[in-house]
């Protein structure tokens, strides 16, 4: 993608959705944490179908470590690799109620050391819930970055780099959500929905196919 269509690309992603916001069902931090850290090889709507009878029993970390194992897993076993998934959950919340007064902190290095919480699930905690200008590469800004031209990487962590570099400032708070919510609804792994694009006049992968 050409640098001067970089701008013109997120102006009109946000011009058509200038609030974003992610698809996870959440109330407080904590309940974000949770969602993310149970969202990976799931859907957002099969997550929110767990959380929403979990955290109408337990929406603290304290709640969360008194029903225990077995009563965890009932509760999001639904939810693809739930097993290893409520072990790590269960670790977390014994962290932050030992070490963090059951708040969850607001640094990546404390994030991080959070069992189940790596480098993307940090991201998402550290721009949605904080508002820091993190981007969250997930398999959707994973194709965008590369399929579009805007940041090409071989990793996650390669296209993240290339993104925080190339998007200008003022949009990249909100770039994490107009790039997943692009990827999931109209620029879609199988089949880009390239005649339903808003910002294909400014997409490599466009130009491409109509040569």
């Amino acid at each position: 993608m050409k640098p001067q269509h970089i701008a013109p690309f997120f102006a009109t992603l946000q011009a058509a959705n200038p609030h974003p916001v992610t698809e996870l069902a959440y109330t407080s931090v904590f309940e974000l944490l949770t969602a993310v850290l149970l969202s990976a090889q799931a859907t957002d709507v099969g997550v929110n179908k767990a959380t929403r009878r979990l955290f109408a029993q337990a929406s603290t970390p304290q709640a969360i470590l008194n029903l225990g194992l077995e009563d965890l897993e009932a509760q999001i076993k639904t939810i693809g690799l739930y097993h290893s998934k409520a072990k790590h959950l269960l670790a977390t919340c014994r962290i932050l109620v030992e070490q963090h007064a059951g708040r969850v902190p607001r640094t990546r290095e404390a994030l991080e050391a959070l069992p189940g919480v790596g480098r993307k699930t940090a991201n998402v905690v550290l721009n949605v819930a904080f508002g820091e200008p993190t981007m969250a590469v997930d398999t959707h800004i994973f194709r965008l970055g590369n399929r579009t031209g805007l940041a090409p990487g071989k990793t996650p962590l390669a296209v993240e780099m290339g993104l925080l570099r190339r998007i200008p400032p003022q949009y990249l708070v909100g770039a994490h959500h107009w790039l997943i919510l692009h990827g999931r609804y109209v620029c879609q792994a199988r089949k880009p929905l390239c005649g339903q694009c808003q910002v294909a006049a400014y997409c490599s992968y466009k130009a491409k196919t109509t040569r």
